[in-house]
């Protein structure tokens, strides 16, 4: 029974590690970026006419993005567990549910898996990939304690995952590269007002995340300005998305108080699939739109075990 209950608190520990929740958003980039590398996914899908052609390269994205997703923020908790102990000792290294070497080789094997699935797509791909790891880990290990860095690096991180969805066509990364700048605003955004989340934060940090997520949102639809994005496809997921990040973010401005800007920070990593949605369904139309919004409950209802931040 004892060995039962400790196999059950380690492998939680592990999931707990790899936030489950956070990597369903990521996989809802990937599906963005496949989407704007020439809606070849919603065509089929419309017409029902999916292939091994279209879903196999599809597959490895989302393998990838799983394990670059988790690879970072399973090293996020290894280079944090000294600082864990003292703040968060519920978290699964602190508490000792998993080893700090185990995490280690965890983060270590989801990097690699991430890696060689993105090289299955394309060489491309996997450069992306690679620097994917190597931005998550300068996040990790440095630029996360640095306020301008830190939510910039976060964002760019954010950025290549989407633009590693668009390289399962090389050649369109390099004309729709501009749109890795969208998530890199968003994810700024949350990046700087999460970092009051343990002692509070800064009215100041607030309104810049405000201004960044006005930007964000004046940016999704001005996309309307290409010829193959239809903004009133994309006009309703936009609503949704304002309504649901920019309350919650006037109020940990107001009062950047620890429970308010978990609260703003957490609704904000999810909205990430409503974004998603949003530019999707610009370049893909409403119904692959809805397919990417379906990922928000599955991610909301991890997020009800697992912990986002």
């Amino acid at each position: 029974m004892n060995v039962a209950s400790f196999n059950f608190q380690s492998w939680r520990g592990y999931l707990e590690l790899m936030r489950p929740a956070n990597i369903v958003t990521a996989w809802a980039d990937i599906l963005v970026g496949f989407a704007a590398s020439g809606g070849i996914v919603s065509d089929k899908l419309i017409n029902g006419q999916v292939t091994l052609e279209v879903l196999i390269p599809l597959a490895w994205l989302l393998l990838a993005t799983t394990g670059l997703y988790g690879g970072g923020i399973v090293f996020n908790d290894v280079f944090d567990a000294e600082l864990d102990a003292k703040e968060r000792p519920n978290r699964a290294i602190p508490s000792g549910r998993v080893s700090r070497q185990s995490a280690t080789l965890l983060g270590s094997i989801l990097f690699a898996i991430g890696i060689v699935a993105a090289f299955q797509v394309s060489w491309l791909s996997g450069a992306i990939a690679i620097f994917i790891t190597l931005s998550s880990l300068l996040y990790d290990s440095l630029a996360k304690h640095h306020p301008f860095f830190g939510p910039l690096n976060m964002g760019l991180c954010r950025g290549s995952n989407l633009l590693l969805g668009v390289s399962a066509v090389p050649a369109i990364v390099w004309e729709r590269w501009y749109l890795a700048l969208i998530p890199v605003l968003y994810i700024a955004a949350i990046t700087a007002i999460s970092q009051g989340e343990v002692h509070g934060g800064k009215k100041i940090t607030g309104i810049l995340a405000l201004v960044l997520i006005a930007i964000v949102l004046t940016a999704v639809l001005a996309l309307g300005l290409l010829e193959d994005y239809t903004v009133m496809a994309a006009l309703p997921f936009a609503v949704l998305l304002a309504i649901r990040v920019v309350p919650n973010f006037i109020q940990a401005a107001r009062e950047p108080v620890p429970d308010k800007i978990r609260t703003a920070v957490k609704v904000g990593v999810l909205s990430l699939i409503v974004l998603d949605a949003t530019i999707a369904s610009g370049f893909a139309g409403l119904y692959y739109g809805l397919l990417v919004l379906l990922l928000l409950p599955i991610s909301m209802k991890l997020a009800q075990v697992f912990a986002v931040t």
